[in-house]
Order: structure tokens, then sequence, then C-alpha cells
């Protein structure tokens, strides 16, 4: 038999010490926070095998930290100018199930966004711009007076430039300049425009509380059906334009593995599409945990450490 040498009134006080972590920490979206993580890291070893420069580390793991502190921020805000949506479409979540305050959401934040911002102000100017312009852009997203988030179309272009195009010139900038060529920008046009529609496999779940809130996303304007349709060239145009930019010598990676790549995410591509026009209704009613939102998530980070590798290999 086990004995603990932790006293119950010890075990208690220490409970109430975690509670708030684990609170703080399922406020923040862990499962969120990995793609810009990766997204970061990939872009930086593309700078690093396209430009053949010394691998600044400490550089590249401080901006890698400010992406998913800034991301945990951008996901807060969201929550708090979501509390009508989430109370009905994730009363679980811990605002709307009444576990976090409005202060204590607001004080964390504040506190992220600083922090994140504080990270990448010691890598180099153009990381801290690009970081600086992202931040404002989150606040445009979920925030009034402008809260994109309530227009079908500014919502997925405000997504699709922060976390898809500005993502990946922000990692290349962290190693190199983002200034003397085009290919950073041209890899950045990739992954917008692959979040451009992917980025409404959220919306489905969440049609009545962002039509109770007035939050007009595709879904909601159009149906499940015709959102469905719309999106769907996104999960194939992304990674014909990989192969193009090895076509025109835009892109300087390893051109046999973004080739290989670029197969590899097309067939994938094309089975998300038919699973989400085979039976759009199932969309609405599975949540954030219907395959086509894992997809998603899971196509991101394989293209961002596919495309990493193949430029490693041209080095």
């Amino acid at each position: 038999m086990a004995f603990s040498l932790v006293r119950p009134a010890e075990k208690s006080q220490n409970s109430l010490r975690m509670k708030p972590l684990r609170l703080y920490w399922a406020f923040a979206r862990p499962f969120t926070l990995i793609p810009p993580m990766i997204g970061i890291f990939s872009g930086a070893l593309i700078g690093y095998g396209a430009t053949r420069v010394p691998f600044p580390f400490l550089d590249v793991a401080l901006a890698v930290l400010a992406a998913a502190v800034l991301n945990a921020a951008s996901n807060a805000l969201n929550q708090i100018c979501d509390f009508k949506n989430d109370s009905i479409n994730k009363p679980h979540r811990p605002l709307p199930s009444g576990k976090m305050t409005r202060r204590e959401a607001w004080t964390f934040t504040a506190l992220a966004y600083a922090v994140a911002l504080a990270l990448v102000s010691v890598v180099n100017l153009q990381t801290f711009v690009i970081y600086l312009a992202a931040a404002l852009a989150t606040v445009a997203y979920s925030a009034p007076p402008m809260r994109l988030k309530r227009r079908p179309f500014g919502s997925n272009f405000i997504i699709a430039l922060i976390r898809g195009a500005l993502l990946k010139v922000a990692g290349w900038a962290a190693v190199a300049t983002v200034l003397a060529s085009v290919e950073p920008w041209y890899i950045g046009s990739i992954y917008f425009v692959f979040l451009l529609g992917a980025t409404t496999t959220k919306d489905f779940a969440d049609i009545e509380g962002d039509r109770a809130a007035g939050c007009i996303t595709l879904p909601v304007k159009y149906g499940a059906g015709w959102s469905a349709r719309a999106i769907s060239p996104a999960f194939i145009l992304p990674w014909l334009m990989m192969a193009l930019g090895v076509f025109l010598k835009v892109m300087t990676g390893n051109e046999a593995a973004i080739l290989v790549l670029s197969v590899v995410m097309l067939i994938w591509g094309s089975y998300v599409i038919y699973l989400i026009n085979k039976d759009p209704h199932r969309l609405v009613s599975e949540g954030e945990n219907h395959p086509a939102w894992h997809h998603m998530y899971w196509m991101m980070m394989v293209g961002h450490l596919g495309l990493a590798g193949a430029y490693l290999l041209s080095r």
C-alpha cells in the first residue's frame, strides 16, 4: 500500500492554487497554440535554408514563444468579445460557465499581449513590426468598433492574413530580412489562400450563437451547403501554388521535395473536400470536434514542417 506524505489540508490548498492555473490554461486554448509556433519555427527554417545565413537560435526561440503567447492573447480577447456567442455555442468555456470573471479575463489578455510584444521586441525591428501588425489585426477581428468577425469575408481575410501570410513572413524575418526577396511573401500567400477558406470549418457549428450575436459568418449568411462548396478550392489551390512556385523559380527549396509535398497535400485536400461536402449539415451538428476542423489544423502543421524540410534539404 502506498502512503502519501501530503496531508489532506495541504492537498486541498495545493488544489486551490492549481485550479486558477488550469483555468487560465484552458482559457488560452492550448491546442490552438501549436500551429502558430510551428508556423514561425518552420518559417525560420525556410528562411535559413533559402538565405544560408547562420541560424539565430535565441531569436527564433523568442519568436516562437511570442507566437504562442500572442495567440493566447488573441484567443482570450475573442472569448471576451464572444461572450454572447459562447453562452449559446460553448457554455462550458471559462467565461460563460462563470468559472472566470471578466476582470480576470481582461488581466490575462492584457498581460499576454504585453509579454508577446516584449519577447519579440529584442529579436529585430522587422519581426517586431510584423507581430505588432498581427496583434492589432487580432483586436480588429474580435473587438468593437471594427469587430471584423461580424463580416463574412472580412473575418476570413483577417484570419488568413494573421495566421497564414504574416506567420510565415515573421518566421523568415527572425532569421533574415524579408525586404530583399519576394520569396517569403509568396510562401506566405500560399498559407493565406489556404486559411482564407479553411478557417470557415470552425464556423459551421457556431451558426446559432453567431446569428444571435450578429456575427454574419459564411454559414450564417449562405448556409452550410453553399459554404462547404465555396471553401473547397482553398484545400486545393494553395498546393498548386506551391508547385507553381517551383516552376517559376520563386521557391528555392529542394524542388523534388516541394513537389512531393504538393502532391501529398493535394490528395489530403481532396479528401477534406469530400468530407465537408458529403454531408454539410453534419458540420453544423458536431461542433469544433468535427473531422474537417481537425484536418485543417493538421494540414497546416504538415504543410509548415514539410516545406521547412524541403528548404533544409536545399542547403
